[in-house]
């Protein structure tokens, strides 16, 4: 689902690898999992103990899928690793060159328009081993030059000259049209799409690949799905093969993919876009003329609005009737993060509460006391293992429950009585049930049976609190279910077909649910009895998750527009229901015509997916233990590299085991600004609870100074002198984020060894070892902070809190001695408006008199330089406010999104005791000398794309008064910081 491009990550370690620093944090299972992998002639699956049967089961599929999935690219991979992560209950999946894997999330997601009616490990098998085949496609022309030389680097820089709006979309495509489902066949996934083009949105092609921070931009899947589409349709399934290779094969120029385009279609990269919707435009004009409406009305909302009568992109979800003329649903949006708000007809809206990070966002239950979801849980230590839980909410009382610990539940649904609650419980083994749960204590009070694993969604309970109602699915097929949560017994209320239908939910003799059988999602409702399908409603884009009222006279759901969801409602009255006459079928035919029949390896794709979980497994692979150690050397990247600076270049090598336990580094840095170099080893094993760091240097470092007295200085020198440098340490990040903020707590210890050899000059800066030989220090850490989760149209947290203390000393005696602690530390305050904030920032330095002196700990004024003193006081006053959301476009090469404004003023006090000497340079005594700095200034900077790339950049400039000495100082500003 998730494809990773590294260059930021890239540019941050060759600056680490090249300053002996810390490697990035990675996410690790815990220590005591056991893996173990099965090889096949095309893969090598790594996965858990117990996940024997699901790892020959995808194993089998990867390989049957080998050739239909790579086969409209003309290119057949190298052989590449899959781990399945079963630790988790955030569904995902990745492939990243980073080291060269495939990461599959083993738990399915509740969201009927992500996985459709396909099996979760099948759909992640085919969309994301269509990204191998896309990255070994630049293996080819320069990219493999640049991959013979650096390695996995070498070969991501043809990547980035391919948008990612084609990797997505051609991907999407290809679950497609290898499936008989996939996210083109789904209405869901066209819908923000859908809404612009017939509200007469179209967006420029820029606006379109960068987004907004007001309107609802498609993202890169959606426009990447329908612009590929476009294209194969025109010119044929193979003719992204035949661009790839032109585009590999020329000059890697910025705009090299949109000539390729041309030369091989005729058409630039946004003509492709503006043929594509004007394509879609005709379609779906087409598409409503035929709709009869279904009226409804809305219930009144406060959505945000930019500018009158501008609304933001606003959502309101999953509507739960409190009383006849009231809802409880979920608001989210651009502006706002996931929240629960009440909703009346005569009434204004009413914020409940704010949600911290929800497993699915649009899922919600609830009756007039109560209501529930469900919220990820993060262990504190192990990134990769996220659990599930559920929030029980007291309307009355406004008091949050944390009813369940360490779970892996992906949906709740609370009994009319309030007693009890369904769940759907995700086994790190990949098998789904249904467990009755005690709504007050969480505690299982029955788990009901599942012997075939079929996948469960949406579980409702009837109003004798008793019986349920659930989406099953299996082997591609879903029907309505009605369980026994006493017996566990279960009969299907429809036919088992190929039908992405959801959300049920009962009501009297009728079972009301989602289906997308007519091409678009909409109501209908089946009679139990009869099993008689009615269409309840028809509306021009969609219709989603009935709720009905308590007496049984309305229901409501979710209506979509070009400006977000709104929960409407109409009367409940099945006299005008409209009976479905025809038998469910498959899904009509939708953007991709004719495709399916055309596509090189289309029919082999789909009789593969289309076979049952038993045939699935056709050849038992040997399975063999998967040790760290054996296998902790994963080189990936080789070769020269720039830091970010410019002004150093490395060449070496860079590892990172497959299970992401231990990083590795080793190679040669030259400073080209001191011309002067150093060999590097760097070495960071995290599969333990502490992350243990290592790192060694040895080089030459150059020196100027002035060894004058007395003014004037005019006696410059300058000595080359060499280093070895060791540290070592260990870090312990924690996770302990539990509700609307992000909180996390990091504990830190390092040794540091500094020895200096061939330093020649009279004297030395404090801060250098010099002719003294050699230092060695200890430094520990701690960090804390609680910052209240921002919205996308947020510029800094709203509230929150951080805190850090630092100490160094040199407790091994020697020549050099010093010590120093410091803390800081930041509160955020909302300001003024919606999306404004202010931060008050405080610190304090304490620095021995020692014959060493360590770096700075506390902030010091912007725009001045930093003077060590004893002690030091810091403090800032800064306020960030959005100025502007504009779609500015500068032909190909520039597209602003937003203008935003910092206002800040710093301060520092230092004091420290100064030596006070007579004329032959005798000690008379001491003094106290103290500095006062302020410094006040304006930045203001510009969130914009460049290059027609989807990754946002923000850069401008900083003005800054210097109150102490009156002057003005101007500077560039780079992703918010000044240099």
């Amino acid at each position: 689902m998730l494809r990773r491009h590294y260059f930021t990550a890239l540019l941050l370690l060759v600056a680490l690898t090249g300053r002996a620093q810390s490697l990035p944090i990675l996410s690790q299972n815990p220590a005591s999992l056991h893996w173990y992998r099965l090889t096949t002639p095309h893969f090598r699956v790594l996965y858990p103990r117990g996940f024997d049967s699901t790892a020959q089961r995808t194993a089998n599929r990867l390989e049957s899928l080998y050739e239909p999935a790579s086969a409209s690219l003309g290119k057949q991979p190298r052989p590449i690793s899959v781990l399945l992560q079963n630790q988790t209950t955030n569904s995902n999946g990745f492939v990243t060159l980073f080291p060269r894997r495939s990461e599959f999330y083993a738990v399915a997601p509740q969201d009927p328009g992500l996985s459709g009616t396909l099996n979760w490990l099948d759909l992640l098998a085919v969309h994301e081993y269509r990204h191998v085949v896309q990255n070994d496609k630049a293996l080819q022309g320069y990219g493999r030059v640049l991959y013979t030389l650096l390695g996995s680097v070498g070969l991501e820089f043809p990547l980035q000259t391919v948008p990612d709006w084609f990797a997505e979309g051609d991907a999407v495509s290809n679950e497609t049209l290898l499936s008989n489902s996939g996210r083109g066949r789904i209405p869901n996934f066209d819908l923000g799409m859908r809404a612009n083009l017939l509200a007469g949105k179209q967006f420029d092609y820029p606006k379109a690949v960068g987004g907004s921070f007001r309107d609802n931009v498609p993202n890169h899947y959606v426009l990447g799905y329908f612009m590929t589409t476009y294209l194969k349709r025109s010119f044929g399934p193979d003719v992204w093969s035949r661009v790839l290779n032109r585009n590999y094969r020329r000059w890697p120029f910025p705009f090299a993919f949109s000539a390729s385009i041309k030369d091989e279609t005729g058409l630039r990269t946004e003509d492709l876009y503006r043929k594509t919707m004007d394509d879609l435009t005709e379609t779906w004009q087409k598409q409503q003329e035929r709709l009869v409406i279904t009226p409804a009305t809305t219930f009144p909302v406060s959505a945000e609005k930019q500018q009158l009568p501008r609304p933001v992109f606003t959502n309101y979800q999953h509507p739960q009737f409190l009383t006849d003329s009231t809802v409880l649903c979920v608001k989210s949006g651009l502006g706002d993060t996931p929240r629960l708000v009440i909703l009346g007809k005569d009434q204004q809206e009413k914020q409940k509460f704010v949600q911290g990070f929800t497993n699915d966002p649009g899922l919600l239950s609830a009756t007039s006391a109560k209501a529930c979801w469900i919220e990820y849980g993060y262990d504190p230590r192990w990134g990769q293992r996220i659990y599930s839980n559920i929030r029980l909410l007291d309307l009355k009382t406004g008091k949050v429950t944390r009813l369940t610990h360490r779970a892996r539940y992906t949906v709740a649904a609370l009994s009319p009585d309030n007693t009890k609650l369904v769940v759907v419980d995700n086994t790190d083994r990949y098998m789904v049930r249904l467990l009755i749960l005690d709504a007050k204590t969480g505690r299982i009070l029955k788990a009901l049976p599942n012997p075939d694993n079929e996948f469960y969604q949406h579980p409702r309970w009837y109003e004798d609190s008793k019986t349920l109602s659930v989406i099953a699915l299996k082997d591609g097929r879903k029907t309505i279910q009605r369980v026994d949560s006493e017996s566990g017994m279960h009969a299907n209320l429809l036919p088992s077909v190929n039908e992405n239908i959801s959300n049920p939910q009962p009501w009297g003799k009728y079972v009301l649910y989602n289906s997308p059988r007519s091409g678009i999602d909409n109501l209908y409702a089946v009679d139990v009895t009869s099993k008689q399908v009615f269409q309840i409603t028809s509306r021009p884009l969609a219709a989603y998750h009935v709720a009905v009222s308590p007496s049984g006279t309305r229901l409501a759901f979710d209506d979509f527009s070009a400006t977000g969801y709104r929960i409407a409602d109409m009367p409940l009255n099945p006299a005008d229901w409209k009976p479905v006459t025809e038998p469910a079928q498959e899904q009509p035919l939708r953007y991709f015509g004719a495709l399916p029949k055309l596509e090189p390896g289309g029919a082999l794709g789909r009789r593969i997916l289309s076979s049952d979980s038993a045939a699935s497994t056709t050849t038992t692979y040997t399975s063999s233990r998967f040790r760290r150690l054996p296998n902790v050397i994963n080189v990936y990247s080789w070769g020269p590299t720039v830091a970010s600076t410019g002004q150093a270049l490395s060449v070496g090598l860079t590892s990172q085991d497959l299970l992401s336990t231990t990083q590795i580094g080793v190679g040669y840095t030259y400073n080209q600004s001191e011309r002067v170099g150093n060999a590097y080893a760097l070495l960071s094993y995290q599969g333990l609870f502490p992350i243990l760091d290592l790192s060694f240097q040895h080089g030459t470092r150059s020196t100027s100074l002035y060894i004058d007295r007395a003014l004037p200085l005019d006696s410059l020198r300058t000595d080359r002198w060499q280093y070895d440098q060791l540290t070592a340490g260990f870090r312990v990040p924690l996770q302990l984020t539990n509700s609307k903020y992000i909180q996390g707590i990091s504990l830190a210890a390092y040794y540091n060894y500094l020895h200096v050899t061939g330093y020649d000059l009279p004297f030395r800066y404090v801060s250098d070892v010099g002719s003294q030989g050699s230092v060695n220090a200890l430094t520990y850490g701690i960090s804390y902070s609680r910052l209240l989760r921002q919205s996308k149209r947020d510029v800094a947290p709203r509230w929150g809190q951080s805190l850090s203390a630092t100490y160094r000393n040199t407790p091994f005696g020697g020549r050099l001695n010093a010590e120093q602690w410091g803390v800081q530390a930041n509160v955020y305050f909302p300001g003024l408006a919606k999306h404004h904030s202010l931060r008050l920032r405080g610190g304090y330095q304490q620095q021995a008199q020692g014959t060493y002196q360590f770096s700075a700990i506390v902030f010091y004024p912007r725009g001045q330089l930093y003077i060590a003193d004893d002690q030091i006081k810091a403090g800032s006053v800064e306020y960030r406010l959005p100025i502007a959301d504009t779609h500015w476009s500068l032909g190909r090469w520039l597209y602003v999104q937003r203008i935003k404004a910092n206002g800040f003023y710093d301060m520092a006090q230092g004091q420290s005791s100064v030596e006070i000497r007579d004329i032959f340079g005798r000690l008379r005594g001491y003094e106290t000398q103290r500095r006062m700095y302020q410094t006040a200034g304006l930045d203001v900077s510009f969130v914009f794309n460049a290059l027609r790339l989807r990754t946002p950049f923000e850069a401008g400039f900083r003005t800054i008064y210097n109150v102490t000495t009156h002057q003005w100082l101007v500077q560039p500003l780079v992703i918010d910081i000044g240099f």
